[in-house]
């Protein structure tokens, strides 16, 4: 009989745990999640303030009555699943499922599986985190609700088979809205418009390049192509006040 019975998701974790704790101590794995919400049907009551309807995973009830038996002939349990939302859910589920407080020093977390990490997160249990737990828990009715609402719908409307969820949906939404954007995109024609400048007594020139006018950028309004060097030969630049000229000559630039 084990004094202690830590609970981990994984074998890996559970048979590397066992190796570092050892002694009286047992760990076993949960195998991931062990309730959920029912395939089928919704399993959420949107007339109860959207309560879910947990039910055990079908598959997992040796699982469970093993657990359930350890946990009976354990003096202490600790519940170890990862330390993340999901982890914290598994955590409440067994919790609920062994007849564990969830406001009991019955939660540790590993960040690396070391023998001291392991160690030293056994000595400062605490309680499940319900905040993190309802996180989960809002997420996973999200998720239902949009997935079994929505999908018939497109089955009707759209075509059979095909899906919509909560991150999927907005994300395709988001790749439609980008690709209309790019069709319905009319290319422009913009010109870089750089002089060598020599200021009055310099003997040494400096290039310059045209940005804008008064701290505004300016657009290009009119382009007139020499006919027979296909070079640009007078550029129109409109802004907000009046057209400013610009006469580009071989490599030299005017500005009026």
């Amino acid at each position: 009989m084990a004094n202690r019975l830590i609970i981990v998701e994984s074998p890996a974790k559970a048979s590397t745990i066992t190796k570092f704790i050892g002694g009286s101590t047992k760990v076993m794995a949960s195998m991931g999640h062990i309730r959920d919400l029912p395939k089928s049907k919704l399993g959420v009551d949107v007339d109860n303030n959207f309560e879910p309807q947990y039910i055990n995973i079908r598959g997992k009830a040796a699982l469970i009555k093993s657990l359930k038996k350890e946990a009976n002939a354990a003096k202490t349990v600790y519940l170890a699943t990862d330390p993340d939302r999901e982890g914290e859910a598994i955590a409440w589920h067994l919790a609920y499922l062994l007849n564990i407080s969830p406001e009991s020093l019955c939660r540790v977390t590993f960040n690396e599986i070391t023998k001291r990490a392991v160690q030293e997160s056994i000595k400062k249990p605490r309680q499940i985190d319900k905040n993190l737990f309802d996180a989960q828990q809002a997420r996973r009715v999200l998720d239902r609700i949009v997935g079994y609402k929505i999908s018939p719908v497109l089955w009707k409307k759209v075509k059979k088979g095909l899906s919509a969820g909560r991150v999927q949906s907005v994300v395709v939404k988001l790749i439609v809205d980008r690709e209309d954007e790019i069709e319905a995109f009319i290319p422009e024609e913009y010109w870089n418009i750089y002089a060598n400048l020599l200021a009055d007594g310099a003997k040494k020139s400096f290039e310059a390049k045209l940005t804008g006018k008064n701290d505004k950028k300016i657009a290009t309004e009119e382009l007139i192509l020499d006919k027979k060097t296909l070079k640009p030969t007078k550029l129109s630049i409109m802004d907000n006040s009046k057209n400013v000229i610009v006469y580009i000559l071989y490599n030299e630039i005017e500005i009026k």
